[in-house]
């Protein structure tokens, strides 16, 4: 893993906007002009054959942060999960998340959530608490033939890893509209996204109309955390992938990415007491 800190730029306020604008027309010329052809049509019947499902909790207590935000992003969740819920993604089609969800705004319900900031820090945004799902779908995805075309990794590690379940590295940041995730379905089956809320937790799952001839193994390699040119540690880790048929003998050893995030807690933590 060869990665080569560079200090962060700091940019005017003017700058940034400029620069946002130009992204988002950006996205906007890839959904409507290019030649992709992207999923659009719900199909309230689930698939016969499920893939792959995941659950995440919803609420997570984090220092000096105000938890009405939390329960805000509950709502943000349900206004976007029924953007997505029964979404099918048909053989050779692509899957935008924002394409699907759209601009999230207050005219539309959503409300001020928790917004993770360039700088590591958190702020009230609306539509905040939407990368929860993006995180769901991008796991879920790895676990599961389809190709994932677009994706972005956080800048910031944020959580220690007390109770973390999956390797570091494997969630998928979002902002409307150019931080996209999109995925492509590459084979000859039609998937079908389910997502919903159970309880306490936020539970997805990806429905086929064929089973899955392969199962798939999430790991992360070369695992560091390093001290930072510029005050700080930097996480760091490769994602690979094990791929079984079924017979459960392995036939691939797949690199998916590459992470590195400036951490904002003190390195080897054992619990979170010290997480912002």
């Amino acid at each position: 893993m060869s990665y080569i800190e560079r200090r962060p730029i700091k940019r005017s306020k003017f700058r940034l906007f400029i620069g946002a604008k130009y992204y988002t027309l950006k996205k906007y010329f890839d959904w409507y002009l290019s030649k992709k052809t992207y999923a659009k049509i719900k199909d309230n019947s689930p698939y016969p054959y499920a893939i792959f499902t995941h659950s995440t909790p919803l609420i997570r207590k984090l220092k000096d942060v105000e938890m009405y935000l939390q329960y805000n992003k509950i709502t943000n969740l349900k206004l976007a999960m029924d953007k997505l819920n029964g979404v099918t993604l048909r053989p050779g089609e692509t899957f935008s998340y924002w394409k699907l969800i759209g601009k999230p705004t207050y005219k539309k319900g959503y409300m001020d959530g928790l917004v993770l900031c360039s700088n590591g820090t958190f702020k009230p945004g609306v539509g905040g608490g939407l990368c929860q799902l993006s995180n769901l779908i991008y796991w879920m995805t790895l676990h599961t033939p389809l190709t994932v075309i677009e994706r972005y990794r956080h800048s910031h590690d944020v959580f220690p890893d007390v109770n973390r379940t999956q390797p570091f590295g494997t969630g998928a940041t979002c902002s409307y509209n150019y931080l996209d995730l999109q995925i492509q379905n590459t084979t000859d089956s039609e998937f079908q996204l389910i997502v919903k809320i159970k309880g306490d937790y936020l539970t997805g799952e990806w429905r086929s109309t064929k089973p899955c001839r392969y199962r798939y193994e999430i790991y992360e390699k070369e695992h560091s955390m390093t001290t930072s040119l510029f005050g700080g540690y930097i996480r760091n880790n490769l994602i690979f992938r094990k791929i079984y048929d079924i017979r459960n003998e392995l036939v691939s050893d797949e690199y998916i990415t590459e992470n590195h995030a400036y951490m904002t807690y003190a390195p080897y933590l054992k619990d979170g007491n010290n997480q912002v």
